[in-house]
């Protein structure tokens, strides 16, 4: 399995849905974009790497879109 791995920032919180099947957001700041197996993309942030989700591809496009995820590589 390929990992493509690029540096990016949140510029507005995205929602995604926790484990506990509730709605959490990523906040604003630096993070890490891990394409793994479509449909599916790792979104990692926190000041050590502490923090991920697993968000479906067309949700990470829309943030893209409206300009709340930009990729910075």
């Amino acid at each position: 399995m390929d990992i493509t791995t690029h540096c990016a920032r949140i510029t507005e919180p995205v929602a995604y849905r926790a484990g506990n099947g509730r709605t959490q957001h990523i906040p604003v700041g630096p993070c890490l974009v891990e394409i793994l197996d479509k449909p599916w993309i790792d979104i990692i942030w926190g000041a050590n790497g502490q923090s991920s989700a697993a968000l479906p591809l067309q949700v990470v496009e829309t943030a893209q879109t409206h300009g709340h995820l930009v990729l910075l590589d």
